[in-house]
């Protein structure tokens, strides 16, 4: 007798073990709110993810799925090592949010009573981010078939007939099945300007049968003083800096959190460096360019910035069948007090890991980002804030898998030097910064890898 009623009670327990082990968890009190925090920016309607959790209806299907990525904390993506650094936009979940949503999904994936569900986030329209006050229409592309599309630069008009401190920026794309990146640098208008004529950054580049520039056409480049130090931020013609950016996950730059804004002065182009990776099917894109603006100028300057590694090949090159080659550091010398808010690792397929290390005048040295596993399919951002006293030094370091144990990696049987495409390598952090309105940016930072003109060393 007592064997049957064990029996029962363990027949009860595991299969309604929501309502006699504990209280139940349902969609609408206890996993919609965490959908909400953490996914939906990405899993709705013209963003990034390919399904949307907006509603039950939505995320039901996926209930199986949704345990298993976050079990293998797949989702949401996040890659920095907790040990290291504190970043405003931590988007993992807490051990009892994943095992809130394991529960829904073991338990039957229950709707839950509709009135515990909380009030339904109000996201922009038309797959922006950010609400934009101001809409710029960016250029259109024609992406082929096939080939391989070279970095272009097309400048189009800011329309800005005023100075404008702009809080947030945002660049939309149609095409992220095929977008590497789309990137922008603000240049002063000069009368030889036409707009929406593309312009290939390198016209020059011999590329062998598997679309690596070769490199005799390296060491060409180098002889014209263009890759002693490559910088692939350079527009076409003069001067410029990458600045915002769409990539695969990385989310709008939005300087509000940080009570700044960026200056865009009055009469600015806009260029619009476009890199896309053909898939098979000819496409068209249609890029606009979204900001919201302050209603003053601000106390607080945003500047984005950015630094590289050496970048010829002689420091360059991955051997082949390397499953643990250290790129040469990049390294930025910070001229004056700084607050550092924001910071992104920027590799291509072979990119394993990357830190970020502050040494500061007094010889204490801090880490204040670890990505141990870096993944070039979501370019993610890590908003900080860290106050930097004048005279710290930041250095760089990454390492890159050529090896058969990487599954992206195209071919471990070659070496590979820094260039512009997806296939070749990059080691070439981000970073932002806040100074004060008056600050002038060429001078805030010195880039030990960089020559004079190149990008990086201004707003």
């Amino acid at each position: 007798m007592n064997k049957i009623l064990y029996c029962v009670a363990f027949i009860s327990v595991t299969v309604f073990g929501a309502d006699v082990g504990g209280p139940s968890v349902t969609f609408t009190k206890d996993v919609l709110p965490i959908l909400q925090a953490n996914c939906q920016e990405c899993h709705r309607p013209g963003q990034a993810a390919p399904m949307s959790l907006l509603s039950y209806e939505n995320a039901r299907p996926w209930a199986k799925a949704m345990k298993a990525a976050v079990l293998a904390r797949k989702m949401p993506p996040w890659f920095a090592d907790p040990q290291y650094g504190h970043f405003k936009n931590d988007r993992s979940l807490k051990p009892s949010e994943i095992e809130t949503i394991a529960k829904w999904a073991d338990s039957g994936a229950p709707l839950g009573d509709p009135k515990d569900s909380p009030a339904a986030i109000r996201w922009p329209e038309s797959g922006w981010q950010v609400k934009p006050d101001v809409i710029v229409e960016g250029p259109a592309y024609n992406v082929p078939a096939k080939s391989i599309v070279e970095w272009t630069w097309v400048p189009v008009p800011s329309g800005f007939t005023k100075d404008m401190w702009v809080t947030s920026v945002e660049v939309k794309t149609e095409t992220p099945q095929v977008t590497h990146h789309i990137c922008l640098s603000y240049r002063p208008h000069t009368p030889d300007v036409q707009y929406g004529v593309e312009l290939i950054q390198r016209q020059d580049i011999d590329r062998d049968s598997e679309g690596v520039e070769t490199r005799e056409s390296i060491e060409r480049s180098k002889q014209r003083g263009l890759a002693a130090r490559r910088d692939p931020t350079a527009p076409a013609q003069g001067p410029g800096t990458i600045e915002e950016c769409y990539e695969p996950g990385r989310p709008a730059a939005d300087f509000r959190i940080h009570n700044a804004a960026k200056l865009i002065p009055a009469g600015s182009d806009i260029w619009v460096n476009l890199h896309y990776t053909p898939n098979g099917t000819p496409i068209t894109d249609h890029v606009q360019i979204g900001f919201t603006v302050a209603k003053e100028a601000p106390e607080r300057r945003y500047l984005a910035m950015s630094t590289s590694s050496p970048s010829d090949p002689e420091h360059f090159a991955i051997p082949p069948n390397d499953p643990n080659w250290q790129s040469p550091p990049a390294v930025v010398t910070f001229n004056q007090d700084v607050e550092l808010v924001g910071l992104m690792p920027h590799m291509h397929l072979r990119g394993k890991d990357m830190v970020f290390q502050l040494e500061y005048p007094d010889g204490r040295k801090e880490t204040i980002l670890n990505v141990p596993h870096y993944d070039f399919n979501w370019q993610l951002w890590y908003d900080t804030t860290i106050k930097v006293p004048k005279g710290t030094k930041m250095t760089v370091i990454a390492h890159y898998d050529n090896s058969v144990n990487n599954k992206f990696n195209p071919n471990p049987n070659r070496t590979v030097y820094y260039g512009n495409q997806t296939w070749e390598e990059m080691m070439f952090p981000s970073y932002g910064l806040i100074v004060s309105r008056d600050t002038d940016p060429k001078k805030v930072v010195s880039n030990a890898n960089r020559v004079a003109g190149e990008g990086g060393q201004q707003e």
